[in-house]
């Protein structure tokens, strides 16, 4: 990720209730990471440079080092390490995430995110999240060729946190999190979210 996709989210959401939205989001990806198995690890993802295997590894590293930077040692890299996981690996990290989420005086703490090159306070940091876990969660269905349901009361929020995100020439960086956004006509939340992050809510 760069800088230039840092989402202009509205800062006054309430930290609280985007903690609770950012769990309910992170425990749904949990459930369908579980039924993952071996024999799934090499299948093709909705993020074209990664099969499951890379994706999974690619989410559990977020979560650990997101968790860093909630606990104020975002600048670790170490933190930030991509390494194979499955299923295990990838609820241990979802619960280090979601336990540091809840220290009491992370709504006061700046988040260091090394991939944006900036700090950020904690309802963007909790945003950027959010956001990335109900499209991965998303990702993982859909290799699987599972359905994904998306709360009615994570819906309204994630969709306003997707249209912040910046569009233009940067999503084609190398390394861009997210590709141009696509022509998406249909009034349904997730389809919204999907395609205004360069995902084809039909890819199969």
């Amino acid at each position: 990720m760069r800088q230039s996709y840092v989402p202009a989210y509205r800062k006054h959401v309430h930290i609280n209730h985007l903690l609770a939205l950012h769990r309910e989001v992170v425990l749904t990806s949990v459930e369908i990471v579980s039924r993952v198995s071996g024999d799934d690890l090499g299948r093709r993802t909705p993020c074209a440079e990664w099969t499951l295997a890379g994706l999974l590894a690619h989410m559990t590293a977020q979560h650990h080092g997101f968790a860093a930077a909630a606990r104020g040692r975002g600048g670790e890299l170490a933190a930030w390490e991509v390494r194979p996981a499955g299923p295990v690996e990838y609820a241990e990290a979802a619960e280090d995430v979601l336990a540091a989420f809840a220290e009491p005086e992370v709504s006061q703490r700046e988040f260091e995110l090394p991939e944006f090159r900036a700090s950020f306070p904690a309802v963007q940091a909790v945003g950027f999240h959010l956001i990335d876990y109900v499209v991965h969660g998303w990702d993982v269905a859909r290799s699987l060729g599972l359905g994904y349901h998306l709360a009615a009361e994570v819906a309204g929020p994630a969709l306003r946190i997707a249209l912040a995100v910046p569009d233009g020439d940067g999503r084609l960086q190398p390394g861009a999190p997210f590709k141009p956004a696509l022509e998406e006509h249909d009034s349904d939340p997730l389809r919204r979210i999907l395609a205004t992050l360069g995902r084809s809510p039909d890819w199969s």
